[in-house]
Formats: structure tokens, sequence, C-alpha cells
């Protein structure tokens, strides 16, 4: 039997999940079956690009549904008593300096599903977490990135 995936994610994380595959059910799938409908009713579906067009968006949503819950069926919540530790870990938000004077970053650690760089979300599973997770406040890490090796200090951990 084939061990499916656990995906590490904070309780909101799989929260904004359940969110995301709520509408996805209940908005997004009935919109893609009813524009189905409506190219149907344009006749001759060998040339129809509106109907492709909708099957294709509903092969996404569906892939998409199957996806997601799959990820929270195999979600392996971080516990809060993880949390609380004065080391990098998994659900923390950390604030680090890049050396020698770079400007101060900070990134919350979450699990791939929840991951977001933009938002300032990054996985566990990337570089710059990797290289920080186990360390602790006014740690001096070496990290080893796609773009070469950089150095932080780390600045605060909450």
């Amino acid at each position: 039997m084939v061990t499916e995936k656990k995906f590490p994610m904070t309780a909101a994380g799989k929260q904004k999940l359940e969110d995301e595959l709520e509408f996805l059910k209940m908005v997004k799938r009935k919109e893609v079956v009813e524009r189905i409908k409506i190219a149907r009713s344009y006749g001759d579906l060998s040339e129809n690009s509106e109907y492709d067009s909708a099957k294709e968006d509903q092969a996404f949503v569906e892939g998409k549904i199957s996806t997601l819950e799959s990820m929270i069926r195999n979600a392996m919540i971080i516990a809060e008593d993880e949390l609380n530790t004065d080391e990098v870990r998994l659900g923390k938000t950390v604030t680090f300096k890049e050396l020698p004077d770079g400007d101060e970053e900070s990134y919350t650690i979450v699990g791939s599903a929840e991951a977001n760089p933009i938002e300032g979300l990054i996985s566990n599973d990337s570089p710059i977490a990797k290289g920080l997770i186990g360390r602790s406040k006014g740690d001096e890490v070496k990290i080893a990135t796609p773009g070469g090796e950089m150095s932080v200090t780390i600045i605060d951990i909450k």
C-alpha cells in the first residue's frame, strides 16, 4: 500500500485550503457547468471553441478540487507546543539580516501547501527555511541558495 504524502501546515493554513475547496465546489463548479450548458446550446460541438474552453476549465477545477481534498485529508497540523520554542521551526516567523549589510527580512515558515513568498510565507522545503530551521536568535547562518551562498544573522523569532 502506498503511503500518501503528509502536508505539514498551520491550522489557519488548513482553514484557508478548506475555504478554497468550498468555493470551488459551491461556486466555480456550478459556473463551469452553466458555461457548458450554454455552449452546448450553440450547436455543433466539434467546432465549438466556447464548449472546448468550458470543458478545459471544468477539468482544471476538478483537478484542483482533487488536489485540495488530498492535501486536507493528509494535513499534518503543527501543534501549538511545537511553536513555543526559541528556535526556528515550522509555523514560526523569523526575521534575519543578510550579511554584511543587507536589509532585514521576515518570513513565516510553513508547509509547501501554504507557501506564498509574496505574502512572506516560505515553504519548509525552501533553501532558506532549511538553513534556518533549528537555529536560534543571534545565530549566524550560511545558507546555500540557487543564487549562491548567503550569510544571515537571525534577529528575531516569533
